[in-house]
């Protein structure tokens, strides 16, 4: 999991350090939304609604998710009003695993996700998808939202989940 974060930050130099370019690094929350695991019918659907996608330690973890229909909105507010730095595109509404996990299993009819503490996720998950569950901190879109413009249709996972 480090390693993928000094990748990322590295990425980021690289951009930010191009003198050809403006440097506008976009970071996406989970996305959700047709064509992607989370949508009705999908792979991480399903894992939920047959209690295959467990509650990891103490779901602690939180996420930022972004609806692709957001995503792509931000992606062109970006382009045309974006300036050289980072932005968060995700919705409003950041929540832990222990919040947003057991909602959507309770909006698709499942069961609440069984638990699991963090040895045994760790030995199917490993340690970055134990990561992911715990520890894991969301992101505001404060700064997206006021230097691009742009609002997301989907403020909140809560309804956008199983929104079209």
């Amino acid at each position: 999991m480090r390693s993928t974060h000094a990748a990322i930050r590295h990425l980021e130099q690289v951009v930010f350090g191009a003198e050809w370019m403006e440097g506008i690094v976009l970071r996406y929350g989970v996305f959700y939304g047709p064509g992607t695991l989370l949508a009705p019918g999908a792979e991480q659907f399903e894992l939920v609604r047959r209690r295959k996608f467990p509650l990891v330690g103490d779901g602690g973890g939180v996420w930022s998710f972004i609806h692709v229909a957001d995503a792509a909105e931000a992606t062109v507010a970006a382009v045309a009003h974006g300036s050289r730095g980072v932005y968060n595109v995700v919705d409003d509404d950041p929540a832990s695993v222990a919040e947003w996990l057991p909602a959507l299993a309770q909006e698709l009819g499942a069961k609440k996700p069984m638990r699991l503490p963090r040895f045994i996720g760790r030995l199917f998950a490993g340690e970055g998808g134990v990561v992911m569950m715990t520890d894991v901190r969301g992101a505001s879109n404060a700064k997206a939202k006021s230097e691009l413009a742009w609002r997301p249709a989907h403020p909140s996972w809560r309804q956008g989940f199983t929104a079209p």
